[in-house]
This record gives C-alpha cells, structure tokens and sequence, in this order.
C-alpha cells in the first residue's frame, strides 16, 4: 500500500510540473514572438507559428516536465538544499538547451538554452509551492525511511 501512495504522489508531482513546463513554454512562445523577434533581428529564427512543429513542441516540453516533477521529487526527498534543488535545474535545463546548439549564429541558441533553464526553474517552483502547501507529498529521505521501520 505505502508504494502505491508513493506512486500516486509523484504522479502528482508530474501533472504540477508538467502543467508549470507547459505554461513556461507558452510564456516563451509568446516572449519570443511578439518581443525578441521584434526588436532583435538577429533573433529572427525564434518566431514561431502555431502549426504541427509548435505543437509538437509543447508536447515535448509537457513531457519533459511530467519526467522532471517525478525525478525532482526523489532528488530533493525532505531535504532543504538549494544545491540540490538548483543542480536538478541546471542539470534539466543543460540536457535540454545544451542540445540545440548546433548553427552558426549561436546567439538564438543560447536563448533557448536559458529558456529551457527557466522552464526547469519554473517546474521546480511549482513543485516546491505544491509540496509546501501540502498537495504533494515529499518523497521521505533515507533516515525518515530506517525511522519508519
């Protein structure tokens, strides 16, 4: 029964964080398109039309949430670390942007490798707020866990 209840909480903590990622997303979708793109030319290649690709996108970027509220559960257990928290972050965030670097103008790129970070950021405050209000449980650490037994 204990397992299934863990089960339970961070499928919860995959919906919040995958609800925050795709917000994050929507957010720079439109930061992008109606304000970098307009004042930045060299940022031209950020302009993003609502088509399949776009979707797609979202999609991806709610999937990866869903796979960071999970994991940043067990990262973070019941500890209160912000080195722990951030390098979760960073290490999300990385993956995802350090991924896209691969044109000559690398200036769009490196955008959206601090957006990913943001996006991650974002999953993580998410996730902090729902477990300090208590929607979601932490996941024990290893001492709450030889307690309990």
């Amino acid at each position: 029964m204990q397992t299934m209840a863990e089960r339970l909480e961070s499928l919860k903590a995959g919906i919040i964080s995958a609800i925050s990622l795709s917000l994050a997303f929507l957010i720079t979708s439109l930061v992008n398109t109606m304000v970098l793109v307009q004042y930045f030319p060299t940022l031209a290649s950020l302009y993003t039309n609502i088509n399949f690709h776009w979707w797609l996108t979202g999609g991806i970027a709610g999937l990866s949430g869903f796979l960071f509220g999970v994991t940043y559960r067990y990262i973070i257990r019941t500890d209160n670390n912000t080195q722990l928290k951030s390098g979760a972050v960073l290490a999300f965030g990385l993956v995802r942007g350090l991924t896209q670097l691969n044109s000559t103008n690398i200036i769009p790129d490196l955008v959206q490798a601090g957006e990913s970070i943001f996006w991650f950021a974002m999953g993580a405050i998410a996730l902090d707020t729902a477990i300090q209000i208590r929607w979601v449980k932490p996941f024990p650490s290893t001492n709450d866990r030889e307690q309990l037994n």
